[in-house]
């Protein structure tokens, strides 16, 4: 998904570059909407926290909650293109908020320290990545066919061991998924920045629903990754 439009003949790829101001609005936009996304998902997840029954029914529909926000996902990222920007804002706000209940839940399992620790790291490599995305001089685009077969290797190492339950494997899928999604992150930000989102969609509007999506993922990813290092989980909810 962060690969859409990755054979399109992008300002990257003809050697074009936005002004300083322009870029700086694609980012600004991106970056607010992916904000608001992530105020959504923490304001819903808090809800859950705090409300023993919506920690019920969120532990009771964690799979159709997962596929729901598969289909929302693929569904924005293949469709955006054929519907209103303000539609896919609608959607990706949706899948925000439905997201906070999966967050509520999982974060229930953890101590407050994880979570706050895995927070502020999270924080701290994503904040540099995509400094770096936006300032660095060096072009990334040769490495999105990489991070894409990493992705895809990530995933079938994570379903391989759903059947394996071990415990160095899951260590090192936490670690190879903190670079990867921190490589994510850089990278996204420069498509961003350097307009091959918005030549693609040949939106503005679209293109910062879009970035913030894929800016969103890969935060969120990040986070699930450091907790996944902290620990701690397996000790029941915490009180």
């Amino acid at each position: 998904m962060n690969n859409f439009g990755f054979g399109y003949q992008t300002p990257e790829r003809l050697g074009v570059r936005p002004s300083t101001r322009l870029s700086a609005s694609f980012l600004s936009q991106a970056f607010g909407w992916m904000f608001v996304g992530l105020l959504l998902t923490a304001g819903v997840a808090f809800l859950v926290q705090t409300s023993p029954h919506l920690m019920d029914l969120a532990a009771g529909l964690a799979m159709p909650i997962a596929l729901v926000e598969l289909a929302l996902v693929f569904g924005l990222s293949f469709g955006i293109t054929r519907i209103p920007a303000t539609v896919a804002l609608g959607v990706f706000f949706v899948y925000a908020a439905i997201n906070g209940l999966f967050f509520g839940l999982i974060t229930s399992f953890y101590p407050g320290s994880s979570v706050v620790g895995a927070f502020v790291s999270s924080s701290v490599m994503f904040g540099v990545a995509a400094l770096y995305g936006a300032t660095t001089g060096r072009s990334l685009l040769s490495f999105g066919g990489l991070l894409t077969m990493a992705l895809v290797g990530l995933i079938v190492a994570m379903v391989v061991n759903i059947f394996l339950n071990s415990s160095g494997l899951n260590f090192l899928i936490s670690i190879v998924g903190v670079l990867l999604f921190t490589g994510l992150t850089a990278y996204s930000t420069q498509r961003i920045a350097r307009g091959d989102m918005a030549a693609a969609l040949g939106s503005m509007e679209k293109a910062a629903v879009y970035g913030a999506l894929m800016l969103y993922l890969d935060f969120v990813n990040i986070f699930l990754m450091m907790l996944r290092l902290f620990g701690g989980a397996g000790g029941g909810r915490r009180g």
